[in-house]
């Protein structure tokens, strides 16, 4: 099934943009875990739309209805489905897209695939509105790994090019919650605020920016993962380019380290208090597809949002001729900053699917 990811829990999405609800099947959760629904709905708001002039103004409570797998707030061992209304649709405005496909978005290769058949209404399963499932599966991933000392967090690491801090040699979860509990989730305030002025530029002149998350995850043991098509950045990259504008995943010092030499780009071990370390991280925590003990960092490259009003160059797909295209309609000027909780979602919840696999005493 091409809209699932996971080996012992597996986590699919379902559901349009427009359609009725959008939402999640969790298959796989171990039993008698306690969820705390208030934490998950703190989680949820994060990357919920309409907060503010950065992002849509599309308005969404985002709430899960769960239907199965949760009992009392505890799971129950059944697989956990949850659903999110959709509330806030305006379809009228993407009429014209079912003739003039976006640059940059699925709708040329969605009708190819389906014979103009997809619904492509807001997005359709194409849609960043299908990251609202994924939050749910993440967020209750997240609680999980908490109780047994594994957090995930994330900023932005860029947006439009400005740049952020990077996460410290051994980030703390006291860090990763004071981001999250930031408005704009950026280590540095200041770069934080040239960042949402570029946003809110590209608002103003009808275009959007992109942008990059760095995400990390502490706690984890050594030797989680296996080569050489299951490793660690395998199993994260394959889910992560599932989020949707996704271009590109990095681990450690990523395509940077390809100008490094070796000297400087290999990381040294170290014994510090009886455990084995490395003094820097250029590996991002990963060693031949195996966890080192050290902290899992990677990046994720967010693409500019294609639905920008300024006029672009397509084609009409029933004359088959040249068109022009000037899109109306709610959109975000960048993705980024609310894909941040989202690259978390989905990394928490493949590292919870490695943990379960591997079962290193955690479970």
């Amino acid at each position: 099934m091409s809209s699932e990811f996971g080996k012992l829990l597996k986590v699919s999405v379902f559901g349009q943009s427009h359609g009725r609800a959008i939402g999640v099947n969790m298959d796989g959760l171990p039993a008698g875990e306690a969820i705390d629904l208030d934490a998950l709905q703190a989680f949820m708001d994060r990357r919920k739309p309409g907060q503010n002039r950065l992002s849509t103004a599309r308005k969404e409570a985002d709430r899960p209805i769960f239907l199965s797998g949760l009992e009392n707030g505890v799971t129950c061992g059944f697989p956990l489905c949850a659903i999110i209304e959709n509330s806030d649709q305006h379809s009228s405005d993407y009429s014209e897209l079912a003739d003039k496909p976006r640059p940059a978005h699925a709708d040329y290769t969605a009708h190819v695939k389906w014979g103009g058949h997809a619904d492509m209404r807001g997005g359709g399963h194409f849609s960043g509105r299908l990251t609202a499932p994924l939050c749910i599966a993440g967020g209750i991933a997240k609680q999980i790994l908490a109780r047994r000392g594994i957090f995930v967090g994330a900023h932005l690491s860029a947006v439009a090019g400005i740049p952020d801090a990077s996460f410290p040699l051994h980030p703390t979860a006291e860090l990763f919650d004071a981001v999250a509990a930031k408005a704009f989730p950026v280590l540095n305030d200041e770069a934080g605020e040239a960042m949402q002025s570029a946003i809110l530029s590209a608002r103003e002149s009808g275009d959007s920016v992109g942008g990059v998350i760095e995400c990390a995850v502490i706690g984890l043991p050594a030797g989680l993962g296996d080569p050489m098509f299951e490793g660690v950045e395998n199993r994260l990259a394959a889910a992560l380019f599932g989020i949707p504008a996704v271009k590109g995943v990095e681990f450690g010092a990523g395509f940077g380290a390809c100008s490094l030499r070796g000297s400087e780009n290999n990381d040294p071990f170290a014994v510090e208090n009886g455990k084995i370390v490395t003094t820097r991280n250029n590996a991002g925590g990963i060693l031949g597809g195996i966890t080192t003990g050290m902290p899992v960092t990677l990046r994720v490259g967010i693409k500019p949002t294609p639905s920008i009003a300024g006029a672009q160059q397509t084609v009409s797909l029933s004359a088959g001729e040249n068109a022009e295209l000037s899109i109306r309609g709610r959109h975000d000027p960048c993705i980024a900053h609310r894909a941040v909780p989202v690259v978390e979602a989905v990394t928490a919840a493949v590292i919870l699917d490695l943990l379960l696999e591997g079962n290193h005493g955690t479970f």
